[in-house]
């Protein structure tokens, strides 16, 4: 607790974190947020952190599909724009793409490739979890290969015996909560 009552982002966020054992494959402990999400004291708790991390950013970017939530939030607080950075196959054509290892398979991460301009552009990346740090350091790769200047990352939870944040050094990574 914290000043009257008033519990931390980081307490709410572990709190209301909801463990789910052999998701998505077995031996994987999935962190779901959906009750994080759902909850108005959480989710804004967890908005005006992410925003203050996110200040100086002219662009947030929110990876596929829980980051899209926590970056939308943001973004309208912040009054910037946000950029959806999506799983294989779901924009149209023309794409960037960038394909990467994950803790249970492989991936691909895509951007538009027309309409958006990055270059130059201070873009944040936000998403839920940062686990073996496989879809941050793609998305991190995607963006700068196009020109952004991607000058942090936030995350809500992050898996530190997974040791993400060594995988994307030397991107400067902030969590609101650490399990």
């Amino acid at each position: 607790m914290t000043g009257a009552g008033v519990r931390s982002v980081g307490d709410l966020i572990d709190s209301l974190t909801r463990k789910v054992a052999d998701f998505p494959e077995p031996g994987i402990q999935f962190k779901d947020l959906t009750p994080v999400f759902a909850d108005r004291e959480a989710m804004t708790a967890v908005t005006h952190a992410l925003a203050d991390i996110a200040s100086a950013a002219d662009l947030v970017a929110g990876i596929d599909s829980r980051g899209f939530l926590a970056a939308a939030a943001v973004a309208g607080r912040l009054g910037t724009g946000v950029l959806a950075i999506r799983k294989a196959g779901k924009l149209p054509p023309p794409v960037h793409s960038e394909r990467y290892d994950l803790e249970y398979g492989t991936a691909t991460l895509e951007i538009p490739a027309d309409g958006i301009d990055l270059r130059g552009r201070r873009v944040v990346i936000i998403d839920d979890v940062l686990a073996t740090g496989g879809t941050l350091g793609a998305a991190t790769r995607l963006l700068e290969r196009v020109g952004a200047d991607v000058t942090a990352a936030a995350v809500v939870i992050e898996l530190t015996a997974l040791g993400g944040r060594e995988a994307v050094a030397p991107l400067r990574v902030h969590s609101l909560s650490r399990a």
